[in-house]
C-alpha cells in the first residue's frame, strides 16, 4: 500500500504518542529505583543502587515473590489441565449447549475482579469451611488463567485438520497414542503460549488474591500493602521494577512462540520447504 508523506509521519507520531501514552509511567518508576533520596522527587538528585541490594535482601519481598511464583505455577497447571480438556470438548465434539459452554469458560475474564474475589471468599470461608491459604489463593487464581490456555488451544484446535487424527486411528493407533504422536506436537506452542501467559496474569493479579490470601502476601500484594509507606517507598519502586521485568519475559516468550511459522499449524501440515 502506498501512503504519502504526511500520512506516514502521521503513522509514527500516533506510535509514539501511543507507546509513550502505555510506558512512560513505567520508565518514571524505573528511574525512582535508582533514587538515591527515600522521598519521591523529580527530577531526581542523584543515583545508586543502594536499593535494590535492600530489597533484595529484604525477607518480606522475597517471602511474598516465592508466594507469587508458588501461586502462579499452581494456577498455571491447573489452567492447562482443565482448560486443554474444555477446549478440546469445544473444537472437536458437537453437543447441544457447546457455545454456551465455551462462553461460560471464557466469562471469568470479563467479571469484575472484585466480584471474582467476593464470591471465592464467601464459597471458602462460609460453604466450604476451609482457611484462606496458598490453595485458596491458587484456586482463585485459576478461575482466570483457564481462560487463557483455553483460547490458545481452541484457536489451534480449530486451525488444525482433525484428518491427521482420523488417520491415526484409522491405523489402528489407541486415543493415547494419537493424542501424543499427532495432536500434541501441534497443540505445544500453544500449552506454552497459553501456560506463560497464564503464569503472568497470576503473577500480577491483586484483586482476587486480596479475597482469597487470608495472612499470605504475594508480591503485588506487598507492593500495596507497603506503597503507603514512606521508609519502604524506594524498595517498592525496585520490586516494582523485578515484577515489570518478570511480567514481560512470559509474555514476551509467548509472543514468539505464537508468532512463529515453523511451529504454526500450517507449516506442521505442510512439511518442511522442499
Amino acid at each position: 500500500m502506498h501512503l504519502s508523506r504526511g500520512t506516514r509521519w502521521a503513522l509514527r507520531a500516533g506510535t509514539a504518542l501511543t507507546l509513550a501514552f502505555l510506558y512512560a509511567p513505567l520508565i518514571v518508576i524505573a528511574i525512582y529505583a535508582f533514587n538515591d533520596r527515600r522521598t519521591a522527587t523529580w527530577p531526581p538528585p542523584g543515583f545508586t543502587l543502594d536499593w535494590f541490594d535492600k530489597a533484595f535482601h529484604n525477607q518480606g519481598v522475597r517471602d511474598a515473590l516465592w508466594t507469587s511464583v508458588q501461586a502462579g505455577i499452581g494456577a498455571t497447571l491447573i489452567a492447562l489441565a482443565l482448560g486443554t480438556l474444555a477446549a478440546f470438548a469445544v473444537a472437536r465434539y458437537r453437543f447441544f449447549g457447546r457455545e454456551a459452554v465455551s462462553f461460560l469458560v471464557i466469562l471469568p475474564i470479563a467479571l469484575p475482579g472484585i466480584v471474582t474475589g467476593m464470591a471465592m471468599n464467601s464459597t471458602f470461608t462460609q460453604v466450604l469451611g476451609v482457611d484462606l491459604t496458598l490453595f485458596t489463593i491458587i484456586v482463585g487464581h485459576a478461575t482466570f488463567c483457564i481462560v487463557v490456555v483455553y483460547n490458545n488451544v481452541v484457536a489451534r484446535l480449530r486451525r488444525t485438520s482433525a484428518s491427521f487424527e482420523e488417520a491415526s486411528a484409522d491405523l489402528g493407533a489407541h486415543t493415547w497414542q494419537t493424542f501424543w504422536f499427532v495432536t500434541f506436537p501441534q497443540l505445544r506452542s500453544a500449552l506454552v503460549a497459553g501456560a506463560l501467559l497464564a503464569f503472568a496474569l497470576s503473577f500480577d493479579e491483586v484483586i482476587v488474591t486480596t479475597f482469597t490470601a487470608g495472612d499470605r502476601e504475594t508480591l503485588p500484594i506487598w507492593i500495596l500493602s507497603n506503597l503507603s509507606r514512606p521508609n519502604q517507598l524506594p524498595v517498592v519502586n525496585v520490586v516494582g521494577v523485578v515484577v515489570i521485568l518478570l511480567s514481560i519475559i512470559p509474555v514476551y516468550v509467548a509472543q514468539r512462540i505464537t508468532s512463529d511459522p515453523v511451529t504454526s499449524p500450517g507449516a506442521v501440515a505442510a512439511g518442511p520447504p522442499p
